[in-house]
């Protein structure tokens, strides 16, 4: 009988294992710092934060002649969901639910108007102001008060999520927040109180001034 002779083994270097080791331990540090499972690796590896931004420079200057008559402050919830094709959500796909808070100024613009838009009678005892209807001015999202109260995202979303930072994950929601805020605008009767306030504040500037008969009206 013959003895089957074993076939030496292969030894691994030393520095091989040492690297293998040091690339389990870092990516075993990543994890944990990304994900929140270790507890005090963020305070072991916290990032201090420097503003170094220049100086603000001033580009224009700009004239305003419109009375800001009124202001509305609006909150929407966002609800937007992002799917793939032939995937199921655990896999590619988000949700996002997002509160957006924000105000709209309504206003009318006073450095239009035209020699006929305002007429004065002899003894100054008699006025009538045609003025521009009001108008809604560009909506203002408040970060403060807004926030994202749940973000669900399949398996790849998140990986990518774990190699990367992306600034404008909230971005899409905060576009549609401005755009459903400035929609709530439009359906709402802020015009009309910027009228009746600017009609009210011309009408009591002009009794000041001795005008006993104040007529204002808009159109356009």
């Amino acid at each position: 009988m013959t003895t089957p002779q074993k076939r030496p083994t292969a030894r691994v270097p030393g520095w091989v294992k040492a690297l293998g080791a040091t690339v389990v331990v870092l990516a075993v540090l990543f994890a944990g710092i990304r994900l929140s499972v270790l507890p005090g690796l963020k305070d072991l590896f916290g990032t201090e934060t420097r503003d170094r931004s220049g100086p603000a420079l001033l580009e224009s200057i700009q004239d305003i002649s419109r009375y800001d008559a009124a202001s509305g402050n609006f909150q929407v919830v966002v609800d937007l969901e992002k799917d793939t094709k032939f995937l199921p959500d655990a896999v590619r796909g988000s949700r996002t639910l997002y509160v957006g808070a924000g105000t709209v100024d309504a206003y009318v613009d006073l450095g239009g108007l035209k020699e006929g838009d305002v007429r004065v009678d002899e003894d100054r005892t008699s006025a009538v102001l045609r003025l521009p209807r009001a108008r809604l001015g560009t909506p203002a999202l408040d970060v403060d008060r807004s926030y994202a109260v749940s973000k669900q995202r399949g398996l790849l979303d998140r990986l990518g999520d774990l190699f990367s930072d992306n600034p404008n994950s909230e971005q899409a929601v905060q576009k549609l927040a401005v755009r459903h805020i400035r929609e709530a605008a439009e359906e709402s009767e802020l015009t009309a109180r910027a009228e009746a306030n600017t009609r009210e504040m011309l009408r009591g500037l002009l009794r000041s001034l001795g005008f006993e008969r104040v007529r204002i009206t808009f159109a356009g």
